[in-house]
């Protein structure tokens, strides 16, 4: 595949990844969505559930890569790719890296929770990552959502 096919693939999914997050926030929650695609095949799709839940864990990520190994039968998601529209935290990361996801593409960065800062090798050592996928629709979901929960700022 060249970069160009997979740069189209990646914002392929990621769109679908920003349906998941749409939905999350249509249910209060926060907007983050995620997919995990096998083999060409989204065979897991999640969003935000913490509200709804009751539970702190329960993240995007966190949800997709559960719904995936029980697709699959098995802890290691080594086949696969997570999709999410924002950078994962350090809990999600640490559950990507022990569920051992080679790739990793999201669009917006956490500068505040995200990974990278406060956990850079979480991530399964030989895991690559792609950041920035339709980055702008990704942060401006978050943007919209908290403008929403405090009135009066920009």
């Amino acid at each position: 595949m060249t970069i160009e096919e997979q740069e189209k693939k990646d914002e392929e999914y990621m769109q679908k990844a920003i349906a998941e997050a749409e939905e999350a926030m249509k249910a209060g929650e926060i907007p983050v969505g995620a997919v995990i695609v096998c083999k060409g095949r989204i065979i897991s799709r999640a969003h935000n559930l913490t509200e709804t839940l009751c539970d702190v864990t329960a993240h995007a990520e966190m949800q997709a890569i559960t719904a995936a190994a029980n697709l699959l039968g098995g802890k290691y998601l080594t086949g696969c790719t997570l999709y999410v529209t924002v950078e994962p935290c350090t809990m999600c990361a640490g559950a990507i890296g022990w569920a051992q996801i080679p790739r990793i593409v999201y669009g917006a960065a956490d500068i505040k929770r995200g990974y990278r800062a406060y956990a850079p090798h979480a991530l399964h050592p030989k895991a690559t990552v792609t950041a920035g996928v339709l980055e702008d629709e990704c942060s401006r979901l978050m943007q919209d959502f908290f403008k929403g929960k405090r009135p009066g700022r920009k």
